[in-house]
């Protein structure tokens, strides 16, 4: 069996950080079994070296290996990709066609961004790490396949089932072992390394002197986050290289090839991350707020219609308090709340005629219900009478102008029109 640094050198892995060369050690051990291996990590971190180690040392060395990136290929044709699919089977479909896991009989697949499949996929890929049968597309014949499934993904596998992205089932199938690639930013030692790796290769690439990092430069390159890992350090070495003039890259020549170099700092971008989705919750539960508050509102009018139909005035009072109590809180009678797009309608009802010695409304309603004191406790009209009297006072009051006599009586707009055309006003 090839140590660690044989195989470093044999696919041009650089760096001796303890994490990389655990990960590389347990490609190692694995490769000679044929169990499935989920190997996880950032983007940009190198996990395609790991199926292709994994590949080269088991027995299945000399057939076919085959690289799929899942997240490449269109949900509509992924399973005729990877199964294959029968003559007529869509449209377009003018042959037969043999699928990835027919091609690599006896070889290994390596399934890239395997979280990105369909569920309708997972439940073909699970068949085959089940039992090596699968069916083509358009094909009712079941066929055998004998393939190593190597997966990898970037995404948080148990967040992906917990959100029913991806099946749990099949998730224990695949990572039978898990080998884990750490981010750039936690193998500081390894950073300068692989720049200097990178800005020689493209120095014989370009045919031109390769760049040096100044001594402030380089404590800017490890002090750096580095979000897209070594491919985001590949391309900045690339770019320099090609336009920069100067070989000698200094502090404030490297830090513009570096987005957001000022807040590199990995708590700092944490906290951002946390800040925006603590606001993605809060405006969840403010839709919910408003969604209930416009279904107690709309039960609040049922109810007052209900209770108008057997003119129980008292009860309708007595309920609308209540309601109104529970929606807005004990403070909030008086405030008007709407769901934006949505008018949200309470029918406002005059206070009850009392002596005018006990008479005292609050002061927040005396705006409202001012027009109650002009009602005489002789009066014994009906409640849809005093409604129609009320009206035309407001109507009258407000010459005419249906939006100040709405506001007056503190109800909508819409629902005075409808007022006014029910009673012939």
């Amino acid at each position: 069996m090839e140590g660690i640094q044989s195989i470093k050198q044999r696919f041009e892995i650089i760096g001796n950080d303890v994490k990389l060369n655990r990960a590389i050690e347990k490609a190692i051990q694995v490769a000679p079994t044929d169990i499935s291996v989920l190997v996880t990590g950032e983007s940009g971190v190198g996990k395609e070296a790991i199926p292709k180690i994994i590949h080269s040392l088991s027995h299945r060395k000399h057939a076919k290996y085959i690289a799929v990136n899942c997240g490449a290929i269109p949900e509509g044709t992924i399973d005729s990709e990877l199964f294959g699919h029968e003559k007529g089977a869509f449209t377009g479909a003018t042959q037969t066609r043999s699928g990835y896991f027919e091609v690599a009989d006896g070889g290994t697949i390596f399934l890239d961004e395997v979280g990105e499949l369909p569920l309708t996929t997972q439940v073909r890929l699970l068949r085959v790490l089940e039992n090596g049968e699968f069916l083509k597309v358009g094909s009712s014949q079941t066929q055998k396949t004998d393939v190593r499934i190597v997966a990898a993904t970037n995404i948080n596998m148990f967040e992906a089932i917990k959100k029913e992205r991806f099946r749990e089932d099949l998730y224990y199938r695949l990572s039978t072992v898990e080998i884990n690639i750490p981010p750039l930013r936690e193998r500081k030692e390894d950073i300068h390394l692989l720049f200097r790796k990178f800005a020689s290769d493209f120095g014989q690439k370009y045919k031109m002197p390769t760049i040096r990092l100044q001594h402030d430069a380089v404590h800017l390159l490890l002090k750096y986050r580095w979000p897209g890992n070594i491919r985001q350090l590949r391309n900045v070495a690339e770019q320099i290289s090609v336009l920069e003039e100067g070989r000698s890259v200094s502090l404030s020549t490297l830090n513009s090839y570096l987005p957001n170099a000022g807040n590199s700092n990995l708590p700092a971008v944490i906290g951002q991350e946390k800040k925006e989705g603590d606001f993605s919750n809060e405006r969840e539960i403010l839709y919910k707020v408003l969604f209930d508050m416009k279904g107690d509102l709309n039960d609040l009018k049922k109810l007052t219609l209900e209770l108008l139909k057997n003119n129980d005035t008292d009860k309708v009072q007595e309920e609308n308090e209540t309601l109104i109590r529970k929606i807005y809180g004990d403070n909030g009678e008086d405030e008007e709340r709407s769901v934006e797009g949505t008018p949200l309608e309470v029918l406002q009802l005059p206070e009850p005629t009392v002596e005018p010695s006990t008479y005292s409304p609050a002061p927040s309603q005396e705006d409202k219900y001012h027009f109650a004191e002009e009602i005489e406790e002789e009066e014994t009209l009906s409640l849809q009478e005093k409604e129609v009297e009320l009206i035309k006072k407001s109507l009258d009051r407000n010459r005419g102008k249906r939006k100040a006599a709405a506001a007056e009586l503190g109800i909508s707009e819409r629902t005075l029109y409808r007022k006014i055309k029910q009673y012939d006003l």
